[in-house]
């Protein structure tokens, strides 16, 4: 898989997003699920992005933070990925990422206290002037067949943060906007 060339605003939102108030921000502001609020923000650490595969190539991410969740010493991965452009196959890249992060916790023995691998919250934050239009799921871009066929498609979703769309949205108050 070909590395994306990176454009002037990737240098900028990486150094942005290198610090803890705007990961948390982003978090409190554009994920309203339950468990952002049992996170403890002051445990918020980032993780280095850069792996070498299997096949020795270097591969990097753009941005990787843990952060504990609840009592435990159970990290949430954040996995961010700044896109200037449409990508359509970006769950595709999103799920290249994840496997490589994983692979990297595995070699250093970062499970959970039940041996599992941690949950990661991939997030594409897309800044280009059209809406994105990629699928946020790599299952939308693999042909279903039926037969039983179907139960091995790779289903992997990652949240999209669209700029345009929430500073176009009304339901998005400039409170809401805090990132």
């Amino acid at each position: 898989m070909a590395s994306q060339p990176h454009h002037p605003h990737d240098h900028s939102y990486k150094l942005l997003f290198s610090h803890p108030e705007m990961v948390r921000d982003l978090l409190t502001g554009f994920v309203k699920e339950a468990w952002v609020e049992q996170l403890d923000f002051s445990t918020l650490e980032k993780v280095s992005g850069s792996y070498i595969t299997e096949d020795l190539r270097d591969r990097e991410d753009d941005v990787i933070w843990r952060v504990r969740w609840g009592d435990d010493w159970l990290y949430v991965y954040l996995l961010l990925e700044f896109q200037s452009s449409v990508d359509r196959f970006m769950a595709v890249r999103v799920m290249t990422y994840l496997g490589l992060l994983y692979q990297d916790l595995i070699r250093q023995g970062a499970f959970t206290p039940n041996g599992k691998l941690p949950p990661v919250l991939p997030i594409v934050l897309y800044n280009g002037e059209k809406r994105w239009t990629a699928a946020q799921n790599v299952a939308d871009l693999v042909e279903q067949v039926p037969g039983g066929l179907e139960r091995y498609r790779p289903d992997l979703a990652y949240l999209l943060l669209d700029e345009g769309a929430v500073i176009s949205d009304p339901e998005w108050s400039d409170h809401m906007r805090n990132v």
